[in-house]
């Protein structure tokens, strides 16, 4: 079955409200990831409404994991013993607009804080492609958003409230803590339990989305520089087929004084007519207005809209990270293996992201690429599929986001961050018995 078929009958079985999929985890009665490819090692969940009552359960338990909003791929938040869920707490603490930063409690997620930080005349630098997931989740993995000038959206945080395996509650400032502040930011879910975050935040702002296809590989490999600096978030998709890129998502700052002017081409690509997915046989009314529509910063800075499945639904994803400096032979290491990765790819995104000082950030101190594949949910092909284009990526150091499927080794994870045994001397201070380590984090980190 060829990707058009396979992707068109999936898409006739799949419901677009995110929360009609989820309903499906009651009926089965196992608690599974957002994507359905992970089925959780427990169901004992306990849902705290307070501070106090995170500390009471934290003290009480041996072994447990956060649950946040379901979203990584991998084990990395999996629990044999159980887990502690902070979705009830899910409230705006405090704006500060002399400062210009919010506190949040963890359980919020990026849909519900935008919207009201939009409303107080105030925004976030950026988003990642689905508003879906939870702030304190997002941070402590190092997602990201696209913009070669942006930042993870961990580097967003600049205060944190913490529950540490004693019960204790600690608070770190970037102002106060400096290097220690920088080592507990992505914090893998092995040093505390995040129970708010501090958020800086600036004015808020209007974008136009564009989106333009078909652009040749090479226009790309020549101009590569050119196209990412063109607006203030970039995004490009292929299917790694006939030497092209199949989708340019353009998102342009307004009032900026670099906004990106659409003309009919653009390095050979042109400009779409109509409001597309990144899966161009899937309906783009999951997705976020384009065609040049004004919009403010949060219904534009993500591929996805709130309340609508983002991205196929049930897929299986992995992201490498790569050096700036190495973009072009990265990208065309994974084009000469078009034919093995074809048939299995639904897209690859390709983003820019500026380089950052958080210790276990793919991005510490270096301005990074990355390539994300949206896989057909296949773990026996996919898993053989990864190290092949590990093996590829080797000569770049490239580095896996720590939420999505990977096959790269624990040693050369060590190999390629610097700042690891210093993060595991600060999780061990605090977390001396392993309290939040789980196998995820004791293979690949603390083995």
């Amino acid at each position: 079955m060829d990707k058009r078929t396979f992707i068109k009958l999936f898409a006739a079985t799949t419901v677009s409200p995110l929360v009609a999929r989820f309903s499906g985890w009651a009926e089965t009665g196992k608690l599974k990831n957002w994507a359905g490819n992970l089925e959780y090692s427990t169901d004992r969940i306990f849902a705290a409404t307070s501070l106090e009552q995170v500390q009471d359960y934290v003290r009480k338990e041996k072994k447990l994991k956060v649950l946040g909003t379901h979203h990584c791929f991998n084990t990395i938040a999996d629990s044999k013993d159980g887990f502690l869920s902070l979705k009830p707490m899910d409230k705006v603490v405090a704006i500060d607009g002399a400062k210009k930063t919010v506190t949040v409690e963890a359980g919020i997620t990026y849909g519900q804080l935008c919207p009201y930080l939009d409303r107080q005349g105030f925004a976030l630098h950026n988003l990642a492609s689905l508003p879906h997931i939870s702030v304190a989740g997002a941070c402590t993995t190092a997602t990201h958003g696209s913009g070669e000038k942006n930042g993870n959206l961990s580097t967003a945080v600049s205060g944190l409230e913490l529950v540490t395996a004693s019960g204790d509650v600690l608070n770190l400032s970037r102002e106060r803590d400096g290097e220690q502040f920088l080592g507990w930011v992505v914090g893998l879910g092995a040093v505390g339990v995040i129970t708010k975050v501090r958020l800086d935040i600036q004015p808020t702002f209007q974008m136009r989305q564009y989106v333009y296809e078909n652009m040749p590989l090479r226009e790309l490999t020549v101009n590569f520089d050119a196209i990412e600096s063109s607006a203030y978030s970039v995004s490009i998709f292929t299917d790694w087929q006939k030497q092209r890129i199949n989708e340019l998502w353009i998102k342009t700052r307004m009032g900026s004084g670099q906004e990106f002017h659409a003309a009919p081409e653009f390095f050979g690509a042109k400009l779409a007519t109509r409001n597309l997915h990144p899966i161009a046989e899937l309906s783009a009314e999951n997705c976020t207005e384009q065609m040049g529509v004004p919009g403010s910063w949060y219904e534009r800075l993500p591929h996805f809209r709130m309340g609508f499945t983002p991205s196929a639904g049930k897929e299986l994803q992995s992201e490498y990270f790569v050096p700036r400096q190495h973009a072009i032979e990265a990208i065309l290491a994974v084009e000469r293996l078009h034919e093995r990765v074809g048939p299995h790819l639904m897209i690859t995104e390709i983003r820019a992201i500026a380089a950052d000082k958080l210790w276990m950030s793919p991005c510490y101190e270096q301005s990074c690429v990355t390539i994300h594949f949206t896989w057909k949910p296949d773990w026996p092909a996919v898993s053989q599929l990864l190290p092949v284009i590990e093996r590829e990526l080797a000569p770049f150091q490239a580095r896996p986001h720590w939420g999505k499927l990977f096959t790269i080794s624990p040693a050369v994870l060590k190999g390629i961050y610097k700042k690891m045994p210093a993060f595991i001397e600060v999780s061990r201070k605090y977390d001396p018995d392993g309290k939040f380590r789980n196998e995820f984090l004791n293979r690949n980190i603390f083995g």
